[in-house]
């Protein structure tokens, strides 16, 4: 048996979101009816992961939590953000015409680090059921990260929940 369902959450200007989705996640799961399985939550975004972490219970200066902050903080190091024209080799001049084509300014197209990051931490997470309940541990909780900066926006989390 397979269920599918999607929600939307909306997205910061100028810094990384972190949406924590679990709550969503766990009652998509339970109105699939599938007690044994696997639930999968993806992004069709490409500068959007999923990840599962446990709960920092401390905020940093930022509004994120500490944990976050120190994953916003550890990718800044290795992928800093789109400060300037020409700092990537993306976008060139072919995907700033096609950007422009279809109306995105150019300073939406100057989120290579987003990609960057999405391609390395990757778009999706799968998390086993077992009698119709999310193992996720003691502490796991489902993030849905936007890491574009360029601009605030919608976006959708998808749910796929597979099994018996």
């Amino acid at each position: 048996m397979v269920f599918k369902e999607q929600f939307k959450v909306m997205s910061n200007d100028k810094t990384v979101t972190f949406h924590d989705v679990t709550d969503k996640v766990k009652e998509i799961a339970a109105k699939s009816g599938i007690k044994n399985g696997i639930v999968v939550v993806y992004s069709h975004h490409t500068t959007c992961s999923v990840i599962t972490q446990e709960c920092a219970f401390d905020m940093s200066m930022t509004g994120l939590e500490t944990l976050q902050q120190d994953l916003v903080d550890v990718f800044e190091e290795v992928v800093p953000t789109c400060r300037r024209e020409g700092m990537y080799l993306h976008p060139g001049p072919k995907a700033l015409a096609f950007a422009a084509s279809v109306g995105e300014d150019a300073r939406g197209c100057h989120n290579t680090d987003a990609h960057l990051i999405s391609s390395i931490i990757g778009r999706s997470v799968t998390i086993v059921m077992i009698d119709g309940e999310c193992d996720l541990g003691e502490f796991g909780h489902v993030h849905f990260i936007d890491w574009d900066k360029t601009r605030g926006r919608g976006r959708t989390v998808d749910v796929m929940v597979i099994g018996e």
